[in-house]
């Protein structure tokens, strides 16, 4: 199977992922809203972005695996593909316990810093624990067969296994909301799915890699880069958990709710774009060490050209119509204001600047740039989190959001420049130019849509109707940009498609 079919598979059983994700991700918080209030949907929310920064103990294991098992999948070289697996569960077996300690830690002292009126202090301890099993379950059954899969472009696999999880675990979740099983009976419960999408993966280990053998020594010298990755990790973590974590002790747990519905929505939107980059890095690395320049220059130019094409669709439709969303999807919850254009504005801002450096920031996993990308990665979560609390004691949410923004948009401008100096050695202007387009595209969807389109939905089914009618607005807007300004590379999508339908 060639690099282009493999993304194509990647990239379909990734988008049916995020849309089952982006799915359930709507269904659950909404039926735990409406079951239980505003402050347990909180306190979840914020002991779940705690617990993702325990994650930390796993640092760079994922990223180094992936990275050493490059080679030998391509030279077919299976004793090497075992040393390095067997390395990797190892220092995973190992990360794991230390996690747990960290779970319970956690479970002691998180009660003593958060306050709800609506559980008690021995019920919040259990909450912790339970939350916690499921990352710890990721250390001792799912990352080694993901490091595994993911360098052999098989995301598909993962991503099939995700989605009979994520729909199991909505089963569950709306089911014992709606009896109004008690909350911690109802998460202990939802721990099922996560067992059986370690199972899938499993039996899918078994039977396509009957070669993997644990008894080989380990390859510990595999994982020297795990150590450089760790920056890039605990950038990754410290952006994606510390706005809850810094709005929980800057304000409430309702904010801290508030915060968990648009983060919802831009999460959904960013595993929409994840469509696009999913298992590319895996592609760009393959050619990398095969040191095929010539292809690797192309593909990057293609790719970068069709995701901030891509990009500009998705978050111009977003801006356009997550307000309306957000008012639609709280409807009924009426302990705390939900519906605010300054986060909504914020929350868009951080999500465009966030994914504007993943062209760039995708080459430094593909070449293992860990270590040279150190400082600047210690730069932005310093940004982040000095940002987050100076600007969070004085304006709370907004603040933390500011700080993010402003965090992402030094990773931007910073990768802008990086990456044709380390890695591509094309010039850095396209990029640019592309990255400000996009930008300026977001900003004419927005306005048509508000001319175009004066309406204001006020159930989920016109909403659905408002978002599609955006959608092809968005689409021919873009296309006619594109025509337009960039006539030289729009043959660059008809290739692309023809290359597709011509594997078919």
């Amino acid at each position: 199977m060639g690099r282009t079919s493999k993304f194509v598979l990647n990239a379909i059983s990734t988008a049916l992922l995020q849309i089952v994700t982006m799915v359930a991700g709507f269904i659950t918080p909404r039926f735990l809203l409406v079951a239980y209030g505003s402050d347990i949907n909180g306190l979840i929310s914020s002991i779940n972005q705690f617990i993702v920064y325990f994650n930390l103990v796993e640092a760079g294991l994922s990223s180094a695996a992936v990275y050493s098992l490059y080679k030998p999948i391509a030279e077919h070289n299976y004793n090497q593909i075992n040393r390095v697996v067997v390395a990797a569960r190892n220092f995973y077996v190992k990360s794991g316990f230390i996690f747990v300690g960290l779970v319970f830690l956690l479970a002691f002292v998180y009660p003593w810093i958060t306050h709800t009126e609506v559980l008690d202090k021995g019920t919040v301890f259990c909450l912790v624990l339970v939350l916690g099993v499921n990352g710890a379950l990721e250390f001792f059954t799912l990352a080694k067969y993901r490091a595994l899969l993911t360098a052999d472009q098989k995301t598909y696999v993962i991503s099939t296994a995700s989605i009979v999880y994520t729909i199991l675990n909505t089963l569950i979740v709306v089911i014992l909301s709606t009896l109004r099983v008690d909350i911690l009976l109802l998460r202990i419960v939802a721990l099922i799915s996560i067992f059986a999408r370690s199972l899938i993966l499993y039996i899918y280990i078994k039977i396509h890699y009957k070669f993997i053998d644990y008894k080989v020594a380990p390859d510990n010298s595999a994982m020297d880069k795990r150590w450089s990755a760790l920056y890039l990790q605990v950038v990754q973590t410290v952006q994606n958990a510390s706005p809850a974590v810094l709005t929980t002790l800057f304000s409430t747990l309702k904010m801290v709710s508030v915060y968990s519905v648009y983060n919802m929505v831009l999460a959904g939107i960013n595993g929409v774009m994840s469509v696009f980059s999913t298992g590319v890095s895996a592609g760009f690395g393959e050619l990398l060490v095969k040191k095929d320049m010539k292809a690797f220059s192309k593909a990057y130019k293609d790719f970068e050209y069709l995701y901030y094409m891509a990009m500009s669709i998705v978050y111009g439709v977003t801006m356009a119509t997550i307000l309306p969303f957000i008012q639609v999807y709280t409807k009924g919850v009426n302990d705390v204001q939900y519906v605010n254009i300054v986060f909504a504005v914020l929350f868009v801002l951080n999500g465009v600047f966030y994914n504007l450096k993943t062209p760039q920031g995708m080459l430094v996993i593909a070449a293992g740039l860990y270590k040279e990308t150190r400082i600047q990665s210690t730069i932005q979560a310093g940004i982040l989190v000095v940002g987050g609390v100076v600007l969070g004691y004085s304006f709370g949410l907004t603040g933390v959001l500011v700080a993010s923004c402003l965090s992402n948009f030094y990773r931007c401008v910073d990768l802008l420049f990086f990456i044709p100096k380390n890695v591509t050695h094309l010039p850095i202007l396209p990029s640019l130019r592309r990255m400000v387009e996009t930008l300026v595209v977001i900003v004419l969807i927005c306005a048509a849509s508000w001319l175009c389109l004066p309406f204001h939905p006020n159930t989920l089914m016109t909403w659905v109707g408002y978002a599609f009618c955006n959608l092809v607005l968005a689409v021919l807007l873009v296309m006619l940009f594109h025509v337009l300004f960039e006539r030289s590379n729009i043959h660059i999508v008809v290739d692309r498609v023809r290359s597709i339908f011509k594997r078919k």
